[in-house]
C-alpha cells in the first residue's frame, strides 16, 4: 500500500504564488479503476520547480505519444513530468528541455499542443535521436513503470520475497484463453510420482 500521497502536495497560497516552476493539475477519468483505489483523491496535482506548466503540459504529451497506453491515467504519465522536472536543476538538462519543446512547437507552426494525435506523432518522429527525445525516452522508461500507480494500472502485484512466485501465482495465467498446463505440473510438488 502506498503510505503517503504521490500527487497531493499542500502548499500554502503564498508559497503557491512564489513558486517558480508550474504546476500540472487534473483529475482522474476512471473513477473506478486499481489508480484510483490507490489515489488520495480523485483530483491530482503535481508541483514543478523549474519547469513551467506548460511545459509540463508538452512532456505529459509527449510521453503518452512515446508510451500510449489506452486507459492509463495521466497522473501516471505526471510522474514522468515530475522526474524531468527534478532533472532540470541541472541547467544544462533545463535548456536541452526548453528547446525541445521550442523546436516541437515550431515545426507545428505555433502550439505542438494543438495538434492532433497523428500530427503530434509526426512531428516527434522528425526530432527522434534528438538529445530532447532521448532524455525524455530514457527518463519515461524508469519514470512511466516503476511507481505503485502504473503497478495497479498493469496488474503487477510486486515482489513476493525469497520464496519467488512458485507458490504466489506465478502460474496464474487468466490472460491465456485456455493455457495448457505442463505435464510435469507447474510446481515441483505437482510431479507425477513413479
Amino acid at each position: 500500500m502506498i503510505s503517503q500521497p504521490l500527487f497531493h502536495n499542500p502548499v500554502s497560497r503564498r508559497v503557491f504564488l512564489k513558486a517558480s516552476g508550474g504546476v500540472l493539475a487534473g483529475s482522474l477519468a476512471f473513477a473506478s479503476g486499481p489508480i484510483a483505489l490507490l489515489a488520495p483523491s480523485r483530483s491530482w496535482a503535481v508541483s514543478l520547480e523549474y519547469l513551467s506548466s506548460r511545459q509540463g503540459e508538452v512532456l505529459l504529451a509527449v510521453t503518452r505519444q512515446l508510451f500510449p497506453h489506452a486507459g492509463l491515467e495521466d497522473a501516471v504519465y505526471a510522474l514522468v513530468v515530475k522526474s524531468l522536472d527534478g532533472k532540470a536543476a541541472d541547467s544544462e538538462v533545463a535548456e536541452q528541455l526548453r528547446a525541445g519543446i521550442s523546436e516541437l512547437d515550431d515545426k507545428a507552426g505555433g502550439d505542438w499542443l494543438m495538434l492532433d494525435d497523428a500530427q503530434r506523432l509526426t512531428l516527434l518522429k522528425e526530432v527522434s535521436g534528438t538529445p530532447f527525445f532521448e532524455r525524455v525516452r530514457g527518463d519515461a522508461v524508469v519514470s512511466l513503470y516503476n511507481n505503485p500507480l502504473a503497478f495497479a494500472h498493469f496488474g503487477y502485484e510486486g515482489e513476493k520475497g525469497n520464496s519467488g512466485y512458485l507458490t504466489q501465482g506465478f502460474n496464474d495465467l487468466t490472460w491465456l484463453p485456455d493455457p495448457p498446463q505442463p505435464e510435469a505440473g507447474y510446481l515441483p510438488s505437482e510431479k507425477p510420482s513413479a
